[in-house]
C-alpha cells in the first residue's frame, strides 16, 4: 500500500498521528511531520534510492535508464530543487 502524504481534501501535506507495534500492540500517538524523503511521490524517491544504488553516479543512472547524461543531470537537479523547497516550506 502507498502511504499518502497529501490531504484529499485541501492538498496540504499530512502529518504522521500514530503508529503502532505489530509485535506488542504498542501505540504511540502525537503529530509528527513526515521526514522531507516520504514528502517526495513516488518516481523522486526511486530516483533517490537509484542514485544511492548506483554510488552516487550520475552517468551510471542515465546508462542504466537508457537516458543521456545531461537528461540525468537536469533531473537530478530538479530533484535538489524540489528537496530544497521542502526543507524551507514543510508544508509544501
Amino acid at each position: 500500500m502507498k502511504l499518502p502524504i497529501i490531504c484529499p481534501s485541501c492538498d496540504h501535506t499530512l502529518h504522521v498521528s500514530q503508529m503502532k507495534c505489530p509485535g506488542c500492540s504498542t501505540e504511540v500517538n502525537g503529530d509528527y511531520e513526515l521526514p522531507v524523503l516520504l514528502k517526495l511521490n513516488r518516481d523522486e524517491q526511486d530516483f533517490v534510492l537509484n542514485f544511492f544504488l548506483s554510488s552516487g553516479s550520475i552517468k551510471e543512472m542515465a546508462k542504466q535508464a537508457g537516458l543521456s547524461y545531461p537528461t540525468m543531470r537536469n533531473k537530478m537537479d530538479d530533484l535538489i530543487t524540489r528537496i530544497s523547497q521542502l526543507k524551507t516550506n514543510p508544508e509544501i
